[in-house]
């Protein structure tokens, strides 16, 4: 297995969508990037069409005959931007090779935040070169991941995702797929894409399909609260069902709707830099992740896109302790809630919750 010789930034250089040195571990500050680091935790909101390391993007392309430099370039500035990025890079990968490798390296970055665990999303419209043969996607990227796991680098399972475009008929079909299918790394269902698109209907169109997966033991989660507002984490959590609400951050536009969550004990899969990158928050200081604490909502971070953006996850960490004044008993809380709110099975994520106490103790 090619390994990655990139290393990802841990608190600076975010942004460039770039591969960036660590920064310096010496003193205080080399201390908590260090324990950060040692912490066991998981990724919960983690898009694969996010974790294309740009040499093999570039590669995909002269392999195609097309100049590198003619796609979408980095950063992006907005979420259309994002989505506009993502389906160029991953229209470009049509081996299989490719998808073992992007699957092994997204592990080889997770491992070095100290991740154990990773909820991959994916979304099969992203990939052209793939559709109608979903079970090869599937298979290429169970080699990767299994792989990985043999090496040590961490557990990963898949959320294949809707587009809020499509029709009611294909979410159904891509349930029935995954049940259909007996792929035991597709452990859930997701829905993505660009909020806005489809606001008004989305919510009775894909209820079916949740309602289904639901019905046969899936897992859900859903993107609501990064462009739609309050409203659309209401509708992701009682119109879809969704366990697990991917951003949910525009929730405090709501008293109520925050309240609930709070008291309901929804999970936020927060991605600070990203709704900083993308206009969602105007800054990490203004972002509304420290108010949601105060108010008892339960949260893990996640890196949404790394490596469009150049960030890894213990920068996320690092980045919001520094921020927000957050000890050390604050990240421990968001670490455990990461591996709680996961969607490995029960007796992973009580090995994990274990690594966590001995952690702590230790």
């Amino acid at each position: 297995m090619t390994q990655d010789p990139t290393e990802q930034a841990t608190t600076a250089g975010v942004g460039s969508g770039a591969p960036r040195a660590d920064v310096e571990t010496s003193g205080r500050r080399g201390e908590l990037v260090r324990w950060i680091r040692g912490l066991p935790k998981a990724e919960v909101h983690l898009h694969l069409e996010g974790c294309l390391a740009p040499e093999l993007v570039d590669a995909a392309a002269r392999r195609a005959g097309i100049d590198p430099a003619s796609g979408p370039r980095l950063p992006v500035a907005d979420l259309p931007g994002l989505l506009n990025h993502l389906d160029w890079a991953c229209g470009l990968i049509a081996e299989a090779d490719d998808l073992v490798e992007i699957a092994y390296a997204t592990m080889q970055r997770a491992a070095r935040s100290g991740t154990r665990h990773v909820d991959v999303i994916a979304n099969p419209t992203h990939w052209p070169a793939w559709r109608g043969r979903l079970e090869a996607f599937v298979d290429a990227l169970d080699a990767g991941f299994a792989a990985a796991a043999a090496d040590g680098l961490g557990t990963a399972g898949l959320c294949l995702s809707i587009k809020r475009t499509q029709s009611a008929g294909e979410a159904q079909d891509l349930v029935e797929w995954i049940l259909r299918s007996g792929r035991a790394r597709v452990v859930g269902l997701s829905i993505d894409g660009d909020e806005r698109e489809g606001a008004s209907s989305h919510t009775e169109r894909f209820r079916p399909a949740f309602q289904r997966a639901a019905a046969a033991g899936l897992r859900r989660c859903a993107h609501a609260g990064e462009s739609s507002g309050a409203h659309g984490v209401r509708d992701a959590i009682d119109g879809l069902g969704a366990e697990r609400i991917d951003h949910g951050i525009r929730c405090l536009e709501d008293r109520v709707l925050t309240a609930e969550i709070a008291a309901r004990r929804v999970p936020l899969d927060i991605c600070p830099m990203s709704n900083v990158l993308l206009g969602v928050a105007p800054s990490l200081a203004a972002h509304p992740v420290e108010p949601l604490r105060q108010v008892g909502v339960r949260f893990s971070l996640n890196t949404d896109d790394p490596m469009v953006y150049g960030i890894d996850l213990a920068g996320e960490y690092v980045r919001c302790a520094e921020q927000f004044g957050w000890g050390r008993h604050v990240l421990v809380d968001v670490a455990r809630t990461s591996i709680e709110s996961s969607f490995a099975d029960e007796d992973r994520r009580q090995d994990l919750l274990a690594a966590l106490g001995r952690f702590v103790a230790g």
